[in-house]
Order: C-alpha cells, then sequence, then structure tokens
C-alpha cells in the first residue's frame, strides 16, 4: 500500500478513537442531569462534532501550523515511519482508554507520540523544545485550574440567571406574528410583533401551553441542548486540526498541496469523529456523568458554558488546551461548590492518573512501534 494513502487511513483511524473517549466531554452533563438519556446526547455530540470538524478547515490554521511544524526544527528530514509511529501510538492509547473508559487527552496521546518517536528518530536534536513547552505543555497543564476557576465563577452568575427564568418563558406565535412572555403565574406579556410578514419572530422558554398559547418554546432544557451543542462543536474545532495535521507533520510551510487535499482531509477526519463518537462514545460518557459528581440542570449548563468558552478561545489562538481536562475539571469544580463529599475522589484519582500517565505511554508505544517500522519499511 502506497505510504500516503496508509498515514491518510492511520489518520481517519486516529480521529476515530478520539470520538470515542471525547464526544463526552460536552454531553456527559445533558446525562448527569437528566435533561435525557446516553443514545440521545451521543447523537446530539456527534453531529455537533461532525459540524466543529469540519469548520476546523476554516478557523483553525493557527493549530494545524502549530501540530505540523512548530514543534520540529526546521530543515530536518523526518521519515516516514516517524509519522506512522506518532499517529499508531496515539491511537493505541487513545483506544485502550476508551475501552476502559478513562477520559484521557488526544491532544496529551500526540505530544507524547510526537516527542517519543522524535527522541528516538532524531536523538531528541530535531525537537523545537521550548516550543513544546511554551505551546504544548503549559496551555496543557494550566487548563485544569483555569477550567476549575472559570467554573467556581460562571456557576453562581448562571445559577442566578436560571433561578430567574424558572417558570417563565418567552412564546412565538407565528399566527400573530408575534413574541410573547410568560410568567411563573401564566400571566403573559407581548414583546414584539411583527407589523407584516417576512419580519423574523426569534423565540425562547416554557410555559405556552399552560397559557393557552400555540408556539415555539425553548426553555432552560433548550439552553442546556445548545450550550453542549456549541462545547461540541468547540471540540470539534479543537480536535480535528491537530489529528489533520498529522499529514503535514515536518513540513516546513504547514501549506496544503490544493485545497482539495485540505477539505479531503478535514471531511475524512470529521466523518470519522463522528462515526467513533456514535458507536463508541458510550463507556466515557457513562463515568463522567455518574462517577464524578451528582449534577442538576444548573451545574450541568454551567459546566458547558465554562468547556465552550475556553475551547473556542484556545481554538482561535492556536493553543492546544485538553478538552479532557477542561470539562472534566469544569465537572469537579461544580461538584466542590457543594463540598467535598460531593465529589467522588477515586474517579477523579483514576482520571488524575490516566492524564498523567498519557504523555509517557504515547510516547513509548509511538517509540517502540518506529523501531518495529524501521526494521520493516
Amino acid at each position: 500500500m502506497d505510504l500516503t494513502l496508509f498515514t491518510y487511513l492511520l489518520v481517519v483511524a486516529l480521529a476515530f478513537a478520539n470520538g470515542t473517549n471525547d464526544v463526552s466531554k460536552a454531553i456527559a452533563t445533558l446525562v448527569g442531569s437528566g435533561v435525557t438519556n446516553y443514545r440521545t446526547a451521543i447523537w446530539w455530540g456527534t453531529l455537533w462534532t461532525v459540524a466543529g470538524a469540519g469548520a476546523a478547515a476554516l478557523v483553525a490554521s493557527a493549530m494545524v501550523k502549530t501540530f505540523s511544524n512548530g514543534l520540529i526544527q526546521t530543515g530536518t528530514a523526518l521519515p516516514p515511519t516517524v509519522t506512522l509511529a506518532v499517529l499508531i501510538g496515539a491511537m493505541a492509547w487513545v483506544l485502550f482508554a476508551s475501552r476502559t473508559g478513562l477520559p484521557v487527552s488526544t491532544t496529551h496521546a500526540l505530544t507524547g507520540a510526537i516527542v517519543g518517536a522524535g527522541l528516538i528518530a532524531l536523538s531528541g536534536g530535531g525537537l523545537i523544545w521550548p516550543a513544546i513547552g511554551k505551546k504544548i505543555a503549559l496551555p496543557l497543564f494550566l487548563s485544569p485550574f483555569l477550567a476549575l476557576a472559570v467554573s467556581l465563577l460562571v456557576h453562581p452568575a448562571v445559577r442566578l440567571l436560571a433561578a430567574k427564568w424558572e417558570g417563565s418563558c418567552l412564546c412565538v406565535i407565528p399566527a400573530s406574528r408575534a413574541l410573547v412572555a410568560i410568567d411563573s403565574h401564566g400571566g403573559t406579556r407581548t414583546l414584539f410583533q411583527a407589523t407584516a410578514f417576512g419580519q423574523p419572530v426569534m423565540a425562547v422558554p416554557a410555559q405556552c401551553d399552560r397559557a393557552g398559547l400555540p408556539g415555539m418554546v425553548v426553555g432552560l432544557d433548550s439552553i442546556h441542548w445548545m450550550s453542549s451543542g456549541l462545547a461540541s462543536f468547540a471540540r470539534g474545532t479543537n480536535d480535528a486540526p491537530k489529528i489533520v495535521a498529522m499529514l503535514l507533520l515536518g513540513s516546513a510551510t504547514a501549506a496544503w498541496p490544493s485545497s482539495f487535499v485540505q477539505m479531503a482531509a478535514f471531511g475524512g477526519v470529521a466523518v470519522a469523529m463522528g462515526l467513533g463518537s456514535y458507536y463508541g462514545g458510550l463507556r466515557v460518557t457513562e463515568v463522567l456523568a455518574e462517577k464524578v459528581t451528582r449534577m442538576d440542570h444548573t451545574e450541568g449548563l454551567s459546566a458547558n458554558v465554562t468547556t465552550s468558552m475556553l475551547v473556542l478561545t484556545s481554538g482561535w489562538f492556536g493553543l492546544p488546551v485538553s478538552t479532557t481536562h477542561v470539562s472534566s475539571s469544569a465537572i469537579i469544580g461544580i461538584g466542590l461548590l457543594k463540598g467535598m463529599r460531593a465529589v467522588r475522589w477515586a474517579t477523579v484519582r483514576d482520571m488524575v492518573l490516566a492524564w498523567i500517565i498519557t504523555l509517557p505511554a504515547a510516547a513509548f508505544l509511538a517509540s517502540v512501534t518506529y523501531l518495529i517500522l524501521s526494521g520493516v519499511l
């Protein structure tokens, strides 16, 4: 088989592995807070993950550059077996973690695999260690603490807004071209009424039936769904470029041969992430939804808002934070607001150990794979 094609297939396989582990990070709160069941939540996360991964082709060039040529010295001759070893090492670890229900970071796995294969193939000399520390290690180290702090700040505000929102709603009434507010007692007030057809009318929350008004309603549940979709979209835009970048690993310019090749790369990765999410995302979702802390509606919403904010911002600036670290730490932060006993520390311990082990485990798998491939190819 042609090495280019084989590399592409491994990139797609890594994207599938990523989906099995990472879809959980944005949808666990939907299940944990009782909004929906596992299958529906996974379907929702899959849909928005694919959308985010596809959009990454347009907005995530900085991330592609960081992982393709930002860690390797310019002019370094990189054997194709290095790329293959990096992909196999990262993929093997992520699949193992998904199988055992451990939420791990694909970003960590790729970084460890690049370092492991690079140390063996280039004797460490071809790696840009300051860039690995500044662009990779530092953001990954800080992201759990940042997510924890942000969740502690965001939740009181979300809880206050939710308390005011509960029992009220906005209802769109197409027949009257109106937007009507309904309070917790069923009282109504017209906020907007279009004078002619064709003017947009938009809706939001929950008691239209009680007030006897026929129209579209969006409530707190709907806002939670939207926050979960946004977090899944953010995860797709954050993870897809790191995986796609492996096709350009060691490239001097991180430039694509053509726009068709770029679209094919991102398209294949997006579809593979979706398939992995839908068919393999249950185990890790169960851990984050049920085994870290109990969540109510508002707490789950707060965790998702924190995750989407941090992941989208970091992706825009090309900072490879781990969605795993951000989402898991946000959920832990929500638990801490209720007291130390509200957090299941045995689960947190296992998660943190998995985070720590990911770097050396992926590095070891990639280095062993490189040695095997060097003797075969």
